[in-house]
């Protein structure tokens, strides 16, 4: 780390214009020190009733905070930066290679139209011919299918309540969703269907199955954030912004997938509404918090779903699932409708089977509804897609000592990745030195439960905490003991970690990492009904993942491959603010490279019954 001296319990950081981030650099790499036992069932029961006890919290987490380094490198941490309270970049006039721009103020179906022109002629083809052991159906498929006459929406929805059904049952039991209502999921069907036979689909996105987090205003639903009392006190009066941009599109939103309650945990295990099952293999963990939109798209119930990504709860369910999973910058998306449990680094995401359909619904999405952001651009870039050949000229930095703080299987998927990216296309990669990642962590663990316990504050003075999963009470207990000071000290640290990444975006396009740093894990029976406290896997997986919302970056993970059990492992990008459309290319010249080897999830539904063709 960036240090001038430090003595027990108490460090002075130099200023960050002066730390070296060069791969010659003498800063040392802090792996996590996490120091907390798995506890699930009645462990975790026992240690809730401390935390919340008068006589024993207190010193209890002064424990786990002194423990875990958070005094050391948060609390009592000097540093000169002042604190830099919302990670919301100057707009960048910079040219990004082979993009077309359009203006944000198009409607969401000239948006999305835009976007389709955007994409190679190819994929205006059928690819049933294709050389592929498997492949997610995408909107253009289903768009495709609809305008032939081929299927109808309507069938489609029927076909998507029956599979819900299912996945919801014995002996499935996925518990991809917390709400869904099939008369309301036909009724937008049918009306779809209308228009396609009167040959005036809205756009694309007409009669697309879409998923919505339970943490996402979406009319007739109500937000649940994932617990069982939410709602009863903040009810859902109106669709989000984002909601309402597709459904102007005409897509058809088909229910409020499960979530880690309260956004409070990484492995998608609510005790109220279920563990979220992988499709790939029933037994393990989809990833948090986001876990059933993740899910939903892997089991190809929909080709795209939203959720929210405050600490990786996109990207990282996207990498466990095996799909894809784009946060954009802070502030691109808006953000009205959406639960404040994390306003500083929580961000609308997208999840999708393919880069492409990621990138139809960001168009989609990214449009400014009335009233404005004064602070986004009128102008957003798109990635042209149909360019006869990659963007070229690209650097890739890679920090090697964080790159290789996984598995071994992640590491070699990884590496063996970003060698074949640039064996293909020419790319470089930049060896460089990413400082004090570590604390990094801390002060985004400091700032994302600081948030969530003060929005929920109002509320939890009217809760019976009996109406919490355990895991969710000790999270709450947790986030309540973070002070005033340490606050603003995490900002601070986020001043310093915005100069660092700025200053390596002068030396290359995106940075390169794993999304995780272990593959999907065991769901254990004595987990279900408590939820569970995991903060080493916890702290694995959202290794890679906090700068993009930390520092309001936008980023993207791509499947790339598979451990030895078959489990999904992602290539993640990070980029420069505003740099989304540079991020999607590169994503899709990735996929490019691997789409021929993606395999089917144990659990899959192929709702345009083309069975023959996978």
């Amino acid at each position: 780390m960036g240090l001038l001296f430090k003595n027990e319990g108490h460090v002075v950081f130099k200023p960050a214009k002066d730390v070296d981030l060069t791969p010659a650099s003498s800063e040392l790499y802090l792996r996590a020190n996490v120091k907390a036992p798995r506890m699930a069932g009645f462990l975790v029961k026992v240690f809730a009733w401390f935390l919340e006890s008068r006589i024993f919290g207190t010193l209890l987490l002064f424990i786990l905070k002194r423990d875990n380094l958070i005094h050391k490198l948060v609390t009592n941490a000097e540093l000169e930066e002042p604190p830099v309270y919302v990670p919301l970049h100057p707009l960048d006039d910079k040219e990004e290679q082979d993009v077309k721009q359009v203006g944000s103020d198009l409607s969401p179906p000239e948006l999305v139209q835009q976007a389709i022109e955007c994409l190679p002629v190819s994929l205006e083809k059928t690819s049933t011919g294709s050389n592929f052991s498997f492949r997610h159906w995408t909107i253009l498929d289903y768009s495709r299918a609809y305008t032939s006459g081929e299927i109808t929406p309507r069938t489609v929805a029927e076909h998507l309540i029956a599979a819900i059904h299912e996945s919801s049952t014995p002996p499935l039991q996925m518990s991809f969703f917390i709400n869904y209502k099939a008369e309301d999921i036909l009724k937008q069907a049918t009306e779809s269907t209308l228009r396609y036979e009167q040959g005036v689909p809205i756009s694309a996105l007409d009669g697309i199955p879409i998923a919505i987090k339970d943490e996402i205003d979406c009319l007739p639903y109500p937000t649940t954030g994932g617990t069982k009392w939410l709602h009863n006190l903040r009810p859902c009066t109106d669709d989000a912004c984002c909601v309402k941009c597709l459904r102007l599109c005409g897509a058809v939103l088909v229910g409020k997938t499960n979530m880690h309650e309260l956004g409070a945990g990484t492995s998608g295990i609510n005790p109220h509404y279920g563990a979220t099952r992988n499709p790939y293999s029933r037994s393990k963990i989809s990833g948090g918090s986001s876990s059933g939109s993740a899910a939903v798209v892997a089991s190809g119930l929909c080709p795209v779903a939203l959720g929210v990504d405050g600490g990786g709860s996109v990207r990282m369910p996207a990498a466990l699932c095996g799909v894809v999973g784009l946060k954009p910058t802070f502030g691109r998306v808006p953000h009205s409708g959406v639960l404040p449990l994390n306003w500083t680094v929580g961000m609308v995401g997208i999840l999708a089977g393919t880069v492409e359909d990621a990138f139809i619904v960001y168009a989609a999405i990214s449009c400014q509804l009335p009233p404005r952001q004064l602070s986004v651009s009128p102008k957003v870039n798109f990635p042209l897609l149909n360019s006869t050949k990659p963007i070229s000229s690209i650097k890739l930095a890679k920090y090697g000592e964080w790159f290789n703080d996984c598995s071994d299987d992640i590491r070699e998927c990884c590496s063996n990745a970003l060698e074949r990216l640039q064996k293909q296309y020419g790319w470089k990669t930049v060896e460089v030195t990413i400082p004090e990642i570590e604390m990094m962590r801390l002060a985004h663990y400091v700032t994302i439960g600081s948030e969530c316990s003060t929005s929920l504050s109002s509320f939890l003075e009217k809760l019976d905490f009996e109406e919490l999963g355990w895991d969710a009470r000790v999270a709450l207990a947790v986030y309540g003991a973070f002070s005033g000071k340490e606050y603003i000290k995490a900002q601070k640290i986020r001043n310093r970690q915005m100069q660092f990444h700025m200053n390596l975006f002068t030396q290359a396009d995106v940075i390169v990492s794993p999304t995780i740093g272990v593959t999907a894990y065991t769901i254990l029976d004595d987990a279900l009904n408590t939820g569970e406290l995991d903060y080493i896997n916890g702290a694995a997986l959202v290794r890679y993942s906090i700068a993009g919302n930390f520092l309001g970056l936008p980023a993207v993970t791509v499947p790339v491959g598979y451990d030895k059990s078959g489990l999904p492992i992602g290539l993640q990008l990070i980029g420069k603010p505003w740099s989304e459309a540079t991020l999607i290319h590169i994503a899709f010249a990735m996929q490019d490279l691997y789409v021929s080897e993606y395999r089917k999830p144990e659990v899959y539904y192929d709702l345009l019954n083309k069975n023959s063709v996978f």
